[in-house]
């Protein structure tokens, strides 16, 4: 290998293990040649090769283990919310709101005469009104709205206009799913903060900044996967920290927002100069209407503009009038406080039923149930699927994956009273089975 890599340059050495990736003649998890090796027998400087493994690791190409060298990086291992399909268990893994709870589309009474045009305004003025007001409440500090296609989108144009591949993102751990995911697949480093029964903690926050973690993506509330929701003190000691690091960007991701049961506490410090509040309309009036609304301080969001500019990647004002028509419907907040009266009234059931089981669970918030089980999680779900239950293993909401890991989490609002006691009678017995085994 160390033949075919040519260069005496930073970029052309880089370039030239590009290809060979490329060719697949560098397969992931091939380890590259020692800086020294490699210049020695090009006849470099050694930190022109050291430049160039710097380079290709900042676009993710390879990574370094330390003194295990540098390798081929592997492929981002990513996985998604959503039912299975074909599948004769009983689904508890979708992570999905129950459809029957989503408010009716009220497309009948929408005004869609008007077509949107290029150059027009990128946001509905009955939907910025609306969105303005509601996000006011959260964050009575001077903000920019932007309105993004779902709060994964948000998320990534975040990321990619504030940042550079190989930057550190401080994300909580266990984390939501496409969070994971937008991270690795963008090129970022991942650094894990990890979470009380009050959120993420203080020292796990001030870790990963002293890692370089140039943003912070925390959310305030219903966290996916655990449930866990930042009290108001956390909060506060959240808001010490980051007060000392001024340049670090904090995105919080409320995706709940309206069909949860707890406050919200804000960890962005008073001034804090950069900041993003993500509101997702995906739980409350569906995932397919593909809208987050944005409240940024303004050099952020006019990075966003110049990535939502009309002629690009706007959102469409038809689904922005579909969502205006939805929340401004007069049986909206009706169904709303229905949804998430039934949400927190079913996870508080099946959390009792845990607990009377002598089963661990966290959290109190949001469409699932985290739960701690003591034993191998991917054992656990194995016998859970031989009593006739798909679930999903915990292990794949960690930055680093591992499908053992003792916990699982339970989406399980559509079951009745009868069907949750015979969940937790044959949870029970599956985490037995495993400690067993």
């Amino acid at each position: 290998m160390e033949r075919t890599i040519r260069g005496s340059t930073a970029n052309e050495i880089a370039d030239s293990i590009r290809d060979l990736i490329g060719s697949g003649s560098l397969a992931p998890g091939a380890a590259l040649p020692t800086v020294r090796g490699l210049a020695e027998r090009l006849g470099v400087n050694r930190n022109t090769v050291a430049a160039a493994y710097q380079s290709l690791a900042r676009a993710g190409a390879v990574a370094s283990r330390g003194r295990g060298g540098t390798v081929v990086a592997e492929l981002v291992r990513t996985e998604e919310e959503g039912f299975a399909a074909e599948t004769v268990l009983r689904d508890l893994g979708s992570g999905n709101p129950d459809p029957d709870l989503l408010p009716l589309p009220v497309l009948a009474e929408v005004d869609l005469r008007t077509p949107a045009l290029y150059g027009d305004a990128l946001i509905d003025e009955g939907l910025r009104t609306w969105a303005t007001a509601w996000l006011a409440e959260a964050q009575p500090r001077p903000f920019e709205l932007s309105v993004t296609s779902g709060a994964v989108d948000a998320l990534e144009r975040l990321l990619v206009a504030s940042l550079a591949p190989g930057d550190v993102v401080g994300l909580e751990d266990p984390c939501f799913l496409s969070s994971i995911n937008v991270v690795k697949l963008g090129g970022y480093r991942p650094v894990g903060i990890p979470l009380d029964d009050e959120g993420i903690t203080p020292a796990g926050l001030r870790a990963a900044i002293a890692a370089g973690a140039r943003t912070i993506v925390c959310t305030p509330r219903a966290h996916n996967p655990t449930g866990i929701s930042l009290t108001a003190r956390r909060a506060a000691e959240l808001r010490a920290v980051l007060a000392e690091a001024p340049h670090v960007l904090i995105i919080e991701d409320d995706h709940y927002s309206l069909l949860s049961r707890r406050p919200y506490h804000s960890v962005i410090p008073e001034e804090h100069p950069r900041w993003a509040l993500v509101r997702s309309m995906s739980k409350f009036l569906g995932p397919d209407l593909r809208l987050a609304l944005l409240a940024s301080d303004p050099d952020t969001a006019a990075q966003l503009r110049t990535r939502l500019s009309p002629g690009k990647t706007w959102v469409s004002r038809i689904l922005q009038r579909v969502a205006v028509g939805m929340l401004d419907h007069p049986d909206t907040p009706a169904a709303l406080e229905r949804a998430g009266a039934h949400y927190a009234e079913r996870g508080d059931a099946l959390r009792a039923l845990l607990r009377e089981r002598g089963i661990t669970v966290r959290g109190d918030d949001g469409l699932n149930v985290w739960v701690e089980c003591s034993a191998d999680g991917r054992a656990v779900s194995e016998a859970m699927m031989r009593r006739g239950w798909l679930v999903r293993t915990g292990g794949g909401f960690l930055l680093e994956a591992d499908e053992a890991s003792p916990q699982i989490r339970l989406t399980a609002h559509t079951l009745d009273d009868a069907e949750l006691r015979l969940l937790a009678d044959d949870l029970q017995a599956a985490i037995a089975d495993a400690r067993r085994r």
